[in-house]
């Protein structure tokens, strides 16, 4: 898409809300939101979760997460990372970034980021760092 929307659906600039690869596929993401990534992929990494996912609030903050799937309670990486800004008292969102295989959608953790931020972008990216 040619901007983030906030959507619940949405790819950040990777997709727009029908699913269809905008102009940034492909490629990797820079600067702040790079480091989200980084954050992401080492917490997938390290627990061997099907998700890693991180945030970055509006104060700067990082909280990064992976998937919880226990049989009494399943949550996305990027749910996670979004309960444990808000549980850290953060005022709003300035990006998120999901990270799995196949940059699979999280409609529901992007739907939480979209309650807490309409406006913040949800980048879905593969196990490279590339934009879905």
């Amino acid at each position: 898409m040619a901007e983030p929307s906030g959507s619940p659906e949405q790819g950040g600039s990777a997709q727009d809300r029908s699913g269809q690869g905008g102009p940034t596929q492909g490629r990797s993401l820079q600067g702040e939101d790079a480091k989200l990534v980084t954050l992401a992929r080492a917490t997938r990494a390290r627990t061997g979760a099907a998700q890693g996912a991180a945030v970055r609030d509006t104060d700067g903050r990082t909280y990064a997460a992976a998937t919880v799937a226990l049989p009494s309670l399943r949550l996305s990486a990027l749910q996670v990372a979004v309960a444990m800004a808000i549980s850290s008292g953060a005022p709003g969102l300035e990006a998120a970034v999901v990270l799995s295989p196949g940059a699979e959608a999280d409609p529901e953790g992007a739907a939480a980021v979209a309650e807490l931020a309409p406006s913040a972008p949800v980048y879905l990216v593969d196990e490279r760092g590339r934009l879905a």
